[in-house]
């Protein structure tokens, strides 16, 4: 394949991939906007493979058909559940193929055409490394956060702060020492084991409640380090693919953060919040009010209006299909359903939004946070299934709280709220929610996709 040829298909790629974030901007679209993806990818991948300056084929297509395997393998085993972690930790294989491709770039570049030319490769080799190996280290905390093999308490070393500059100015110190020693090894092997500390601390740092926005983050800069590696690479196509991902990546952790009344810049900096002081999740709150599944069936039948907020029980559950009957059997007796989701309701954003289309919920009765917070004072009844740490008044009520400034969805203000859980044990972020002892809240104990069957029964 000619170099013309591989440019034309690299142009062709790069549409298909902006066609590909056009369509999942929206859930009607979003199928559609995979199939873009894939027909980018696939594009990309034939055009590299046989262009003029590939070699090696045969070894390039075992490694694909390995890597594939694994992929399908993986694809077909990880349920919804564990999307989260599973984005979390195909982001750490981005950071770790960037360090890599920084160091075979280093050992065997070509010799550049003028000084200026040396001295920019040295630096992208030094940049894709230092975001490669943050991005490692990073991701692999988030995947045991979010996995439970790690605390999802923060991380809270003395002077933290002060320690992540010092990473930074370090960094930048050996940069110096790295350029004046013509791209020598011994700096940037100091730098990258600075870096994958730098990462490990960044997101240890943060506490689990936050962990939507930090996978968002991290797939920003997994996109960045994609970057870097296809400067050190000079292949157009992966500096635009990586572009659009670390770009789009960072807008929606923008609008995360908005969301949940967070410093965009605290993300970055791994300080996320941290100035409040930390609950135990241990205090009494009062009596909390216990009911049953048909106490449950007969007041959403005297409802005119209902509210669903799903959380990330429903999705451990599987209870999205039972919900979405009982929807279809309140809708089809005249009473109004809809369904509110919360930014980072789950552990992914648009977590809760997968979920309900997988179960075929029609797409013009799930709305955001924003749309249907204030109808919260003219609805009946709201099913809280799952949720804990997005309904949680203590968000706007209590100031010391971990949680205190996120905007959540005002459940509270409805006429009866019931909450389904397992127990009274706290949410994701380890805080009591006074939720469930206020006077028109009822607690559904048991498995939620239990509980809606029996609804469903007597309905």
């Amino acid at each position: 394949m000619s170099a013309g040829l591989v440019q034309a298909a690299y142009i062709i790629a790069a549409v298909f991939f902006i066609m590909s974030l056009a369509g999942l901007s929206k859930q009607e679209t979003a199928r559609s906007g995979n199939y873009y993806g894939i027909a980018g990818m696939a594009i990309a991948l034939l055009a590299t493979i046989f262009g003029p300056h590939s070699s090696g084929i045969a070894w390039i297509l075992l490694a694909m058909v390995v890597g594939g395997g694994i992929g399908i393998h993986y694809a077909k085993k990880v349920e919804m559940t564990e999307m989260p972690e599973l984005v979390a930790i195909l982001h750490c294989f981005v950071g770790m193929a960037a360090v890599l491709v920084g160091y075979n770039s280093l050992l065997d570049a070509p010799e550049a055409a003028t000084h200026a030319e040396h001295v920019i490769h040295l630096v992208e080799v030094y940049l894709g490394v230092f975001i490669g190996a943050v991005t490692f280290t990073g991701s692999i905390v988030a995947f045991g956060k979010l996995r439970g093999i790690i605390s999802s308490s923060p991380l809270n070393l003395p002077h933290k702060h002060k320690l992540n500059l010092a990473a930074i100015v370090v960094s930048a110190l050996l940069l110096k020492w790295y350029l004046g020693g013509d791209g020598a090894l011994f700096p940037l092997f100091l730098m990258t084991l600075i870096a994958f500390a730098f990462g490990y601390h960044l997101v240890a740092s943060i506490g689990g409640a936050d962990m939507p926005v930090v996978v968002s983050m991290l797939n920003s800069y997994s996109g960045w380090a994609a970057a870097a590696a296809g400067f050190m690479l000079a292949n157009d196509l992966l500096i635009v693919t990586g572009a659009l991902v670390g770009s789009s990546g960072a807008i929606l952790s923008y609008i995360m953060c908005k969301a949940m009344n967070r410093s965009f810049i605290s993300v970055i900096a791994g300080g996320f919040g941290q100035e409040v002081a930390v609950s135990t999740g241990d205090e009494e709150q009062g009596e909390h009010r216990e009911s049953t599944a048909e106490e449950v069936a007969e007041m959403l039948k005297n409802s005119k209006s209902v509210i669903i907020t799903p959380g990330y029980g429903m999705a451990v559950a599987q209870a999205q299909y039972p919900v979405h009957e009982i929807t279809d059997k309140l809708r089809a007796q005249g009473i109004e359903v809809r369904f509110g989701i919360h930014p980072v309701a789950g552990r992914l954003p648009g977590h809760m939004n997968v979920l309900l289309a997988e179960a075929k919920v029609p797409y013009d009765i799930v709305l955001e946070m924003d749309e249907i917070n204030d109808d919260f004072t003219e609805t009946d009844t709201v099913l809280v299934i799952g949720a804990n740490d997005t309904v949680n008044p203590a968000a706007l009520e209590d100031p010391t709280s971990p949680i205190a400034g996120m905007p959540v969805l005002e459940v509270w203000n409805a006429q009866n709220v019931v909450v389904f859980k397992r127990s009274m044990n706290t949410g994701y972020a380890g805080v009591q929610n006074p939720l469930f002892f206020k006077e028109n809240s009822s607690m559904l104990f048991g498995d939620a996709k239990d509980s809606c069957l029996k609804i469903i029964e007597h309905l």
